[in-house]
């Protein structure tokens, strides 16, 4: 067997299956070692992909040549368009998946990748010397020669699941889990600590009352995932809606003492923006209900997924929960829910390019940095993956900003301030989010992933058409029309006032009320351009005046990203600098000034004194 490779990547859920296939893609000679073949791209806990901001990020990983998407849209059972009502910046795409279906997929998808070899192993040990990654050991004895190494073992490093009492040091759904790996990472000087999360109980499909639930059906003329779907994907079920009752809460409230989050046995922390139903009722004592939605696992099985009703209360406990929830009366319970937790590290000790500062080769990506969620860490998975492959042939790491994409804010949020639970992407955290969109994620990405070597030529021809397309459309609508009988029907219809003359096209889309099919149907123009593309036109038009507000805000930006901060700056040497800032600037090692004033702890004057430091510096020069 081949014992050389240029990558080797070490865990196969959605992180691991991004690097590799990223490492591989760009030519590098790629290993995937993981733990069970069966566990590739396993959807662990919710069978969907999406949400509010993580739509975003799919979207993003698609434009740079990336797989989550495209199977995505493969798989999926039933789609809608989060904050449909809102604005276009906080629309996000939501799937349920058929979670059989995306795991196979992408095993295929894998498996049928050239430059990639898939072997399952536990990896126990990573090779270091003088400073720079050699190679990795496997539990099973074998030695893997590499250049690069990409960690991303999601939550099965030393995972243990928590039910009531139960505890059982395994993986999710029984998986097994790493437990040789976090001792290699301590020896290495990496600071590991302690994360927890979990997962709703599985219940039986015909035992649900669906006649006493609230439908919750799928949208269709939305836009799919990935760019490179010609064929939009069909919603082929339908989801449910119920709440907790009063009951419910009275037998969570009785029996606190008997939840591991309330009686000691968890010590570890959870994620803040998915808490267990526990903690929801705890914390809100002042709500009489909470939503739960019922989501198929998949088209071939029975298995319903409760999403809502996350605990780690012991099992007799669990069955008065869900028979008390309206329409589950008589609901089987098929998977218990659990929590679990797992070892994961200080994401603080990595740069930009997502690799660690202290060893030349070593890249982590996904859960193991803190993270939650499969969208969080595919994404960091395709830029750690890209950067594996960049570091092999010596080229300047791959660095997205957070004027780029939602992945660049969510990278710079782990390595400028660090995270002390599992960190959630959200669209709150973007402050350029009107421009980071899902629509135009290919018109800021695509370009930067032909450049380095992953994105096709067949991806990047649509990319250019649609770049000419858009381009026609922005100029069709700069004609004039006159105040003829269409005109003034389209806007009294509208409640809009009349011009006194001729006005654009482009300027009557700017009106709050007026969308482009009314111009389609009132003038017969561009009916035959993608709804999708037309999107991003009407947008890039109706907002006008607030992007050209963000490209100033981003350039601004930008010049504070292009102060470079040497290496070796000693920042306990620089007179002004508060002792907390001199403390977590020399922890952290910002790369660029911009980088340094999103730090915890160091202030606007800070950056003032380290400015003015630095031009001195230069002076001196």
């Amino acid at each position: 067997m081949e014992k050389q490779y240029d990558v080797v990547v070490i865990g196969s859920g959605h992180a691991g299956c991004e690097a590799c296939l990223a490492s591989a893609r760009m030519g590098r000679k790629t290993l995937l070692l993981t733990l069970n073949l069966d566990s590739i791209a396993f959807l662990a806990c919710n069978p969907s992909i999406g949400g509010t901001a993580k739509g975003h990020l799919v979207c993003e990983i698609d434009a740079l040549g990336g797989q989550m998407g495209i199977n995505a849209d493969k798989t999926t059972i039933q789609r809608r368009m989060l904050n449909a009502s809102k604005g276009p910046a906080v629309q996000s795409l939501r799937a349920q998946t058929d979670k059989i279906l995306y795991h196979t997929e992408m095993k295929k998808t894998l498996e049928n990748q050239k430059n990639l070899t898939i072997r399952q192993a536990e990896a126990s040990e990573i090779v270091v010397d003088d400073g720079k990654v050699v190679g990795v050991k496997t539990k099973q004895g074998e030695f893997y020669d590499t250049k690069a190494v990409v960690i991303a073992t999601g939550v099965y490093l030393n995972s243990k699941i928590i039910v009531g009492e139960y505890t059982n040091h395994i993986g999710p759904n029984g998986f097994a889990p790493a437990n040789e790996l976090t001792k290699s990472l301590l020896d290495l000087g990496i600071t590991v600590r302690r994360f927890k999360t979990g997962t709703p109980v599985r219940i039986h499909a015909d035992t649900i009352h669906y006649d006493q639930l609230e439908k919750q059906y799928g949208e269709d003329d939305i836009q799919p995932f990935s760019f490179m779907t010609t064929k939009k994907p069909k919603n082929k079920t339908i989801c449910y809606l119920t709440y907790t009752t009063s009951k419910t809460h009275e037998i969570i409230l009785n029996h606190l003492d008997r939840s591991p989050l309330y009686n000691g046995m968890i010590e570890s922390l959870g994620p803040r923006y998915c808490p267990s139903i526990e903690t929801k009722v705890v914390r809100f004592k002042d709500k009489d209900r909470h939503q739960l939605f019922l989501e198929p696992e998949a088209l071939s099985t029975k298995e319903v997924y409760v999403q809502g009703l996350s605990t780690s209360f012991p099992v007799d406990l669990q069955e008065e929960m869900v028979h008390s929830v309206l329409g589950l009366e008589n609901a089987h319970i098929m998977r218990d829910a659990y929590a679990i937790e797992y070892d994961c590290i200080d994401s603080l000790q990595l740069d930009a390019s997502l690799g660690l500062k202290k060893i030349k080769g070593l890249y982590f990506a996904g859960q193991v940095n803190g993270t939650s969620g499969y969208e969080e860490a595919a994404a960091q998975g395709i830029i750690a993956g890209i950067n594996a492959s960049r570091y092999c042939t010596h080229d300047t790491p791959f660095v997205l900003k957070r004027s780029d994409a939602y992945i660049g804010v969510l990278i710079d949020d782990l390595v400028t301030k660090g995270t002390n639970e599992p960190y959630r992407m959200m669209t709150s955290r973007a402050e350029y989010r009107l421009w980071l969109r899902q629509d135009n994620a290919d018109l800021r990405l695509t370009q930067m992933g032909y450049d380095i070597g992953l994105v096709t030529k067949q991806r990047y021809k649509k990319f250019l058409q649609k770049q000419a397309i858009i381009s026609q459309c922005i100029q069709t609508l700069q004609q004039h029309v006159g105040p003829d009988e269409r005109l003034i029907q389209l806007l009294t219809e509208k409640g809009e006032s009349l011009p006194q003359s001729g006005i654009k096209l482009a300027d009557l889309l700017k009106r709050g009320t007026i969308h482009i099919e009314d111009l389609i149907k009132t003038y017969h123009i561009l009916d035959e351009v993608d709804p999708a593309i037309l999107k991003t036109v009407e947008i890039q038009i109706k907002y006008e005046g607030y992007l050209s507000k963000q490209e100033i805000a981003i350039a601004q930006a930008k010049n504070q990203e292009s102060i470079i901060l040497p290496d070796n700056i000693d920042y306990y040497a620089i007179k002004g600098l508060r002792i907390e800032a001199q403390q977590k600037l020399d922890l952290i090692r910002p790369h660029t000034l911009g980088q340094a004033s999103r730090i915890s702890g160091v202030s606007p004057a800070d950056i003032s004194v380290l400015t003015v430091y630095l031009k001195v510096k230069r002076n001196q020069k």
